[in-house]
């Protein structure tokens, strides 16, 4: 491959790192080589200022990570990985009624040719994807997002808005402390308690409950990534409220050899998963395609084994159709568990979990 022009930034830089563009005012960047999945070179261009994208900006995004807002106010063309999965992948979406996937990019038909036994499609297995499709009651729902719009959201990257109860973790530095966690709202306890019905969930002690706000009005989307595997276990736990919305999974890679994500981590407790990893040269089948995951109203999905180390999960803007609301739940990795060799780092912040605690009494109703 011909060495880039000096001005020029390689995509896996500004994409999986965040590489900090140095460019002069109203510039540009063009970014040559995209991540390895898509086996293809895609060019695009940034127009801003190097303030704009080394610091937080009002919208609170920061880096590579735009919304609406700030693509408009400093001229930042963002990574349009709607049309890169389209143009390089072959799309296949998943069925949670027989846990198979199958040919097709829209998650709501593949889902009603469940009826029509997918025309004689036979499927193929995605082993590792969990879906409760009516995991709440239109009740439950409601109760829980009233207190949740009783509480004050914090602006958050990619048009998002966030409310987190968890403890202060630096994953660059791999050092934890409880901070100002205190446990979780009283209301959200009833959705814990309800992840003892549900078998997969057995052990599973909740230490960091997120809400997440995405709406199209913000463009609001999260970027390929899997979530840090120093601390967060196994299970990645999601409930949805409000609309319907996907999950898009991508094959991840190595980058330069090197491991993302503090996946190094795994070999330490590999022996303890759920479910086995696959190969790699089982892997190499999915090498142009993406599997689309539906995230239902009201429904609770779990990743776990190969979707939640080996695959990165996205949501994308065009997903995004209505305000939509998760709640997101993890765990700590078996390090950091009872009976692990870091459990005298935790052990404070699982005496905190226990805790629920009245959000009216702590948040004034204005």
């Amino acid at each position: 491959m011909d060495h880039p022009n000096p001005s020029d930034v390689s995509a896996n830089q500004l994409w999986h790192l965040g590489a900090r563009v140095e460019c002069k005012q109203k510039s540009t960047v063009s970014a040559c080589e995209v991540a390895k999945f898509w086996s293809k070179f895609v060019i695009f261009s940034i127009s801003t200022s190097a303030a704009a994208m080394d610091h937080p900006r009002p919208c609170g995004c920061k880096g590579r990570r735009t919304c609406l807002s700030c693509e408009k106010d400093f001229e930042i063309e963002r990574v349009d990985f709607l049309k890169l999965f389209k143009q390089d992948c072959e799309a296949y979406s998943f069925c949670p009624r027989c846990n198979k996937i199958y040919p097709g990019w829209d998650t709501a038909k593949v889902m009603a040719e469940h009826d029509q036994s997918h025309g004689g499609d036979p499927g193929e297995d995605y082993p590792g994807v969990y879906i409760d499709l009516d995991f709440l009651s239109e009740s439950e729902e409601a109760e829980l997002m009233k207190g949740i719009d009783e509480m004050p959201w914090d602006m958050s990257q990619s048009g998002r808005r966030k409310q987190n109860f968890g403890p202060k973790t630096n994953f660059k530095k791999t050092k934890i402390r409880a901070g100002n966690f205190d446990g979780f709202p009283k209301f959200s306890e009833c959705v814990q308690r309800k992840f003892d019905q549900v078998p997969l969930m057995r052990g599973f002690q909740s230490i960091e409950q997120c809400s997440l706000e995405y709406t199209p009005e913000r463009g609001a989307s999260i970027d390929p990534h899997i979530d840090d595997c120093w601390i967060w276990g196994e299970r990645i736990v999601t409930v949805n409220f409000l609309s319907d919305s996907v999950l898009t999974m991508s094959r991840y890679r190595k980058e330069d050899g090197k491991n993302r994500y503090n996946l190094d981590f795994v070999d330490r407790y590999r022996d303890k998963l759920i479910s086995d990893l696959v190969d790699e040269a089982a892997m190499d089948r999915f090498d142009d395609r993406i599997v689309r995951i539906p995230m239902p109203r009201r429904s609770l999905l779990i990743l776990y084994g190969p979707p939640r180390y080996q695959w990165e999960h996205s949501v994308l803007r065009e997903d995004i159709v209505d305000r939509r609301v998760c709640l997101a739940y993890r765990e700590f990795t078996p390090m950091y568990l009872e009976d692990g060799s870091e459990y005298n780092k935790s052990e404070e912040i699982f005496r905190l979990a226990k805790n629920f605690w009245n959000h009216s009494e702590v948040y004034s109703s204005s």
